[in-house]
């Protein structure tokens, strides 16, 4: 046999000792931390047995308990199902529960109460509705539990006479309660809203309110672990150029200019066709009342009676009338005069 292959038999030998050593080592810890594991004091908790949706009732079926590190029991945990659904009146979640997340009080109603957007407040909060369309409520993509961030879009007028536009943030990081008329968080497809209702303190409230008559609201959805409040400025007409304000201002004074120009030249192009309207049907009035002229023949008298008289006779001659007649035309706006024929 060769040397090389005795070489690696003995070291593939060591190897698969040292490896069964380590294997027993590392059994050897994990019993080791399941039997100090064993010791740790047990308590249970209620969770959810099914999934649970906003306004889903909560019953004894829905509802489990199961172990629980005593010492890692969330705040406002129940220990029994007992516990979970005592009082005189059923339970409602008021927010979307997982199969066995712990079924938390502020997650669901008191006994008897019913799931509303009341149950949802905090303590002190109110919930205020503002209007949007499908372009200011983020196309739809804000749904109950987002923050977002209200802008506020005005115009004023300067001491100039000019109207300047701007935009202000005016809430930071609002809690989403519903779109429309739905609070389940749990909603996930995106529609297009006429409303959005937030949860504001007193004080936002009122601005909110103020500033949905003042100007026009729209929404910035912040991310969802954005929380803190962040600085702002005003954004105005010249931040979009880049030009001063007094560039912006002259700016507007040549549209304003413009717009009167404009104004005023189609004020009198409309006279002028009113007067070319109103000649034009006086000469229409003048070529009708010299057509039915020209289709009424003149009136021959009679000649008169012949009688004889004893001292003289007297005889009527009709005169001849004129060969010729003068007629007045207006063509347009111009009159002109012609000499014609008289007819026989």
């Amino acid at each position: 046999m060769r040397v090389n292959t005795v070489i690696m038999i003995v070291l593939a030998g060591v190897f698969g000792v040292v490896a069964v050593v380590l294997a027993n080592i590392w059994l050897a810890s994990q019993r080791s931390a399941m039997a100090k594991g064993d010791n740790v004091q047990r308590d249970t908790v209620v969770v959810a047995a099914v999934a649970l949706k906003f306004g889903d009732t909560l019953t004894s079926d829905k509802l489990r308990e199961i172990a629980w590190p005593a010492g890692a029991v969330p705040a406002g945990a129940f220990r029994t199902t007992k516990e979970a659904l005592a009082g005189d009146g059923t339970k409602q979640a008021l927010q979307t529960i997982g199969i066995n997340e712990p079924v938390l009080a502020t997650r669901i109603t008191g006994p008897g109460q019913r799931a509303t957007l009341s149950a949802v407040l905090g303590e002190g909060m109110k919930a205020v509705s503002i209007r949007v369309n499908d372009v200011l409520g983020v196309a739809g993509f804000v749904f109950p539990g987002d923050r977002v961030d209200v802008l506020l879009t005005r115009t004023v007028r300067g001491d100039g006479g000019l109207d300047k536009s701007f935009v202000d943030v005016l809430l930071q990081s609002m809690k989403v309660l519903a779109v429309d008329q739905v609070a389940d968080e749990s909603k996930e497809s995106p529609t297009v809203v006429k409303s959005v209702t937030l949860e504001a303190s007193t004080r936002d409230a009122q601005k909110l309110t103020l500033a949905a008559g003042a100007g026009q609201l729209s929404l910035a959805l912040r991310q969802a672990a954005a929380s803190e409040g962040e600085t702002t400025e005003r954004v105005t007409l010249s931040d979009l150029t880049g030009d001063t304000p007094a560039d912006v201002a002259a700016k507007q004074a040549e549209l304003a200019r413009q717009a009167a120009a404009e104004a005023e030249a189609a004020a009198e192009r409309k006279r002028a066709e009113d007067k070319i309207a109103g000649l034009t049907q006086a000469v229409e009035k003048v070529g009708s009342r010299l057509d039915e002229l020209g289709k009424v023949k003149p009136a021959v008298a009679p000649a008169p009676e012949m009688r004889e008289v004893v001292k003289e006779v007297v005889k009527y001659v009709q005169p001849e009338p004129p060969a010729r007649a003068t007629v007045s035309v207006y063509r347009g706006v111009k009159f002109e005069t012609y000499d014609v024929p008289r007819q026989k």
